[in-house]
C-alpha cells in the first residue's frame, strides 16, 4: 500500500500551520485580550508564546521522531499501547460534532457583515465552505498548502497596512512597566489567548507529507507558531492604539473597524474576504487532518475503504466521511438553533486534554532536553484543566467513555 504524498516543504509548512492558529481568531482575540487586560496584554502575548513553547518543542520532537498521519493518537500509542491510541484518536474525533460547524459559522459571519444575509443564506455559505474543502482534500497536501500560504500573506498584509496607514511606531508602542502590570488581569487574558495555540495537534497529522520530514516539520511549527505569535501581538498594538476594544462592539469588529476608519467604507470588502479565508484555512487544515486520522486508525482493516488512498495519495474516502458527517451535524445544529458558545467550552477541554495526552507521550518517547520540555508542557497543561475548571470535566467524561466503549483488546498495525 503507498502512502501519502510527501510534497510540503518549509516555507508551505509555515503556511499551513499559521494560518490553522490564526484562523477564527485572528479578528477577536486581540480586542477580547485588550478588553481583558488593557495595555498588560502587549506583555501577554509574550508570555504565551513562551508557555507554550515548550509544548511547541514537544510535539516537534515527537513529529520529527515519530512522523505519522495518526498524529497525537500514534504518538500515544506508542507511549502507552494501541487500545490508549484508539481512545486519543476517538477524543480528537469527537469535536467534529460542534467545533468545525462553530468555525464555519464564524466564517459565514463575515459574509453577513458585508452583505447582511439571514440564517438561511449564511448556512449556504457553510454548505458551500465544506465543498470547497472537500474539493480541496481530494487534491494533495500541497495544494491546500499553497493556499494557506497565500492567506498567511494576506493576513500578514493587512495587520502590516494597519500599522502603516495608522502611523503606529514601534519605539512609540506604550509597554506597561512590568512593575505595574495587574496579575489578575494577565491571567484572565491568557485564558482566552491560549486558544489561539490550539492547532499544533492538528498540524502533527500532516508530518509525514513533508519531504524532509525530520528537518523541515520543526522547523515549520516553531516558525509558524512564532509568525501567528507576531501577527496576534500586532493586532493587539493596534486595537489598543485605535480603542478599538470594549463591551460597545463586538471584538470581531475591532480590525475590520480599524480598517474602515483608515481606508474608508469600500475597504470592509478586503477586511471581510480576508476574515473568511482565514477561517476557511482553520478549517481546512481541520478537516484534513481529521481525514489522515480516520485514515491512520482504517490501517487496522487494510480491505475496508477508509483505508484506501486516492490516484493523488489523498485520503478522499476518509475525508469524504469527516465532510458528510461535519454536514449532518452543520444542518442539526441549524435546525435546533443550539448556543454553541457554551458547547465551545466544553470542547476546548478535549484539545488541552490531548496536549496533555502527548505530553505524557513525550515523557516517555523522547530524550534529553526534549523529554524536560515534554515534561514541563504536561505540567502546563494540568494547570489549563485547573483554569478551565469543572467545565474540564466533560472532556474527562468523554475520556473515561470512550475508554469503557472500546473493546478490551486492539489489534497492532502498522503506523503510517
Amino acid at each position: 500500500m503507498s502512502g501519502l504524498k510527501q510534497e510540503l516543504g518549509l516555507v508551505q509548512g509555515v503556511g499551513l500551520l499559521s494560518t490553522s492558529l490564526l484562523g477564527t481568531g485572528v479578528f477577536a482575540v486581540p480586542a477580547l485580550a485588550a478588553q481583558l487586560a488593557q495595555g498588560d496584554s502587549l506583555w501577554a502575548w509574550p508570555l504565551l508564546i513562551a508557555l507554550v513553547f515548550p509544548i511547541a518543542i514537544a510535539f516537534a520532537a515527537l513529529g520529527r521522531h515519530f512522523p505519522s498521519a495518526g498524529g497525537a493518537a500514534h504518538f500515544v500509542a506508542m507511549a502507552f499501547g494501541p487500545r490508549m491510541g484508539k481512545v486519543t484518536a476517538w477524543l480528537f474525533l469527537s469535536v467534529i460534532p460542534v467545533g468545525l460547524p462553530a468555525a464555519l459559522q464564524i466564517a459565514a459571519g463575515f459574509w453577513q457583515s458585508t452583505l447582511g444575509w439571514s440564517a438561511g443564506g449564511l448556512l449556504l455559505v457553510e454548505v458551500a465552505t465544506l465543498l470547497l474543502i472537500w474539493l480541496l482534500g481530494t487534491r494533495s497536501a500541497g495544494s491546500s498548502a499553497n493556499i494557506q500560504t497565500l492567506i498567511a500573506v494576506l493576513v500578514v498584509a493587512l495587520v502590516a497596512a494597519i500599522w502603516w496607514k495608522g502611523d503606529i511606531e514601534p519605539a512609540e508602542i506604550p509597554w506597561p512597566a512590568l512593575g505595574d502590570v495587574a496579575p489578575g488581569n494577565m491571567f484572565r487574558a491568557l485564558a482566552v489567548m491560549f486558544w489561539c495555540f490550539v492547532g499544533l495537534e492538528a498540524f502533527a497529522h500532516l508530518a509525514t507529507e513533508f519531504r524532509n520530514s525530520a528537518r523541515d516539520f520543526p522547523r515549520a511549527l516553531l516558525l509558524g507558531m512564532l509568525l501567528a505569535g507576531l501577527v496576534y501581538w500586532g493586532g493587539t498594538v493596534a486595537v489598543l492604539h485605535f480603542h478599538a476594544y470594549g463591551e460597545h462592539q463586538a471584538a470581531a469588529a475591532s480590525l475590520p473597524g480599524i480598517v474602515v476608519q483608515l481606508f474608508g467604507q469600500h475597504a470592509l470588502w478586503v477586511a471581510c474576504i480576508i476574515g473568511y479565508l482565514a477561517c476557511f484555512a482553520s478549517v481546512n487544515i481541520y478537516t484534513q487532518s481529521f481525514a489522515r486520522m480516520v485514515w491512520s486508525q482504517a490501517q487496522s482493516k487494510p480491505h475496508s475503504a477508509l483505508a484506501r488512498l486516492s490516484s493523488a495519495q489523498t485520503p478522499v474516502n476518509a475525508l469524504s466521511l469527516v465532510v458528510g458527517c461535519c454536514l449532518l451535524f452543520t444542518l442539526l445544529i441549524y435546525m435546533l438553533d443550539l448556543p454553541l458558545d457554551t458547547l465551545l467550552v466544553y470542547a476546548n477541554g478535549i484539545f488541552v486534554l490531548i496536549y496533555l495526552l502527548c505530553m505524557l507521550a513525550g515523557c516517555r518517547l523522547l530524550a534529553g532536553r526534549s523529554r524536560l520540555m515534554a515534561l514541563v508542557g504536561a505540567l502546563l497543561c494540568v494547570l489549563l484543566l485547573v483554569i478551565i475548571g469543572w467545565k474540564s470535566a466533560y472532556a474527562l467524561a468523554m475520556l473515561a467513555l470512550i475508554w469503557l466503549l472500546l473493546p478490551r483488546r486492539v489489534r497492532v498495525r502498522a503506523e503510517q
